[in-house]
């Protein structure tokens, strides 16, 4: 069972948990999509923390041993949306830099055999 200063301190970290997401999605690295389920896990973690039992049924069900350890492994599965979020900005950002570098040599090249076709 979880002691009401445990429950506090959960309390406390969702809520700097929402400032984080807050910030992220105003700074853009985390993208919207995966912003609606950050906060309705956050939503889901409040629920888990306000009504303890739910999380004692809930970790019991999954066969988890101790509450606490059901809240860490929440954390964990949900932080893979913002490492998806990253990975997903980085290959746009490389797809777009690749489209750049092929539009750069197509045009070198046609310019190439402009140039070359001038001298015969």
């Amino acid at each position: 069972m979880m002691t009401v200063k445990l429950q506090i301190i959960v309390g406390i970290c969702l809520f700097l948990a929402l400032t984080v997401i807050v910030y992220m999605i105003k700074k853009r690295s985390l993208d919207l999509k995966y912003a609606l389920s950050w906060l309705l896990a956050l939503v889901f973690v409040l629920v888990l923390d306000l009504f303890p039992v739910l999380l004692t049924k809930l970790s019991m069900a999954l066969g988890v041993w101790a509450p606490v350890n059901m809240i860490f492994f929440l954390g964990f599965c949900f932080s893979l949306p913002v490492m998806l979020s990253r990975m997903a900005e980085r290959v746009r950002k490389l797809a777009q830099a690749v489209a750049m570098n092929e539009e750069k040599l197509d045009r070198m090249g046609r310019e190439l055999k402009k140039l070359q076709e001038e001298k015969e």
